[in-house]
């Protein structure tokens, strides 16, 4: 029942999609009987931005470190003043305490709310996922092929609390009570945290577009080879090949800028372009062995971080001035490659990148407000979004969708050759 309404979708929708949405269109409840699954899926993408943003609040409030234990399906807070006395005196007992004296329970409550709610706003996005999951599957909504990766999707999703915890773990042990510095987690948990939760928002991303762009993607490869020359097969290709390369870019930049926050490094050499009047902090190197500056030292953090973001906005910009004030736009032949999609990410990850280093740059010389740099980390996932959105839209110049339209074209000359 469901090959033939898709069959239906496909023969009905097919061309007008692609001559009037572009390539990949994305296709509503109409011609898609999976696109409510979609549409779920990025409904939980966009919940865990949610969570990625109240972590990032919970470090800047130096929240973090005030729940010194951990179960996988949680508790309930203290309620009573009582509960709330024997919860802070568990606090005094750990070694952050020791740098915060002056704390009293109201303080406490703050911090407190501020991680037990990051804890539960993690399980109540597994519960979003889990829950739809278990009733499109009964009903048979989730795509064929897509039940491994939801497996997978849970898998990041579990492993996320874990992690968190070793995180949380690190700023807890006895060897931390000789610190003369603010106690903090160790940056390369923090930026692992961070990492796993962009991964898993990204992966999300991509499946829910995959699944709202059928059943057009099923007969994709056929359709491009009719609609594309050579030539402008080709400078997708290449475009696709950019926005790969600055995904990756913007995801190393993310990660950077988490040792950044690890280290408490933005309110450190709040001056730009030079870095309190060097190009090269003179600092870059001064740990032993080497390796920690990558990860400890803050001139070396906030450098490579600059780099990086940079280098992300020049890329981007880059980009998408290639793609639209390429010649090619203005021949006919090139008006299958930009599509509508295409496009929206081109001016997406051009602008957004900007606004990022922008933002980026305001924040370090207001010395990190928390409103700024929480939305500067808002911003990041913003830039990352645009990037996946970007290159998913060029889903058809893919190198195995190229092949085979190499090969219909080789099959068409061959069929009009011979006699």
């Amino acid at each position: 029942m469901a090959s033939s309404i898709i069959a239906t979708g496909i023969s009905h929708t097919s061309n007008y999609l692609i001559q009037k949405a572009g390539l990949p269109a994305v296709t509503n409840s109409a011609h898609n009987i999976y696109a409510p699954a979609g549409k779920w899926i990025l409904g939980t993408a966009f919940s865990v931005v949610a969570m990625i943003h109240v972590g990032r609040v919970t470090r800047l409030t130096q929240s973090g470190l005030s729940m010194t234990s951990w179960s996988p399906l949680g508790s309930l807070p203290p309620i009573t003043e009582k509960e709330w006395e024997t919860e802070f005196a568990r606090y005094k007992t750990y070694p952050e305490w020791q740098q915060r004296k002056s704390m009293t329970v109201s303080d406490f409550k703050f911090i407190y709310g501020w991680e037990y709610g990051h804890r539960m706003l993690g399980r109540a996005v597994g519960l979003v996922f889990v829950l739809p999951w278990a009733y499109f599957s009964a009903k048979k909504m989730i795509p064929k092929g897509y039940q491994g990766r939801m497996v997978g999707l849970l898998a990041m999703g579990g492993t996320q609390g874990l992690v968190g915890w070793w995180m949380v773990k690190s700023g807890l042990g006895d060897d931390r009570y000789g610190d003369s510095h603010e106690i903090r987690v160790r940056p390369i948990r923090l930026a692992t945290h961070l990492t796993m939760a962009v991964v898993t928002y990204g992966a999300l991303l991509w499946t829910g577009l995959d699944i709202l762009g059928l059943p057009h993607q099923k007969t994709m490869a056929e359709e491009a080879s009719k609609i594309f020359n050579k030539d402008a097969l080709r400078k997708a290709v290449r475009l696709r090949s950019g926005g790969i390369c600055l995904t990756a870019l913007t995801l190393t930049t993310i990660v950077s800028g988490a040792l950044v926050a690890g280290n408490d490094a933005g309110r450190a050499y709040n001056t730009f372009p030079k870095m309190n009047d060097e190009w090269i902090p003179s600092e870059i190197a001064d740990l032993t062995p080497w390796y920690k500056n990558l990860n400890e030292n803050t001139a070396t953090v906030q450098f490579n971080h600059r780099v990086l973001g940079m280098s992300t906005a020049v890329g981007a910009l880059g980009l998408a001035g290639i793609g639209l004030l390429s010649p090619a736009t203005k021949v006919k032949s090139a008006t299958a490659l930009f599509t509508p999609q295409v496009r929206i990410g081109l001016y997406a990850v051009g602008t957004s990148a900007l606004g990022q280093m922008l933002l980026g740059i305001t924040t370090l010389l207001q010395y990190c407000p928390l409103p700024l740099a929480a939305a500067h980390q808002v911003g990041s996932i913003v830039v990352l979004t645009s990037g996946i959105y970007l290159t998913h839209s060029l889903r058809y110049a893919r190198p195995a969708l190229v092949r085979l339209n190499r090969d219909a074209i080789v099959k068409t000359v061959s069929k009009k050759v011979v006699p």
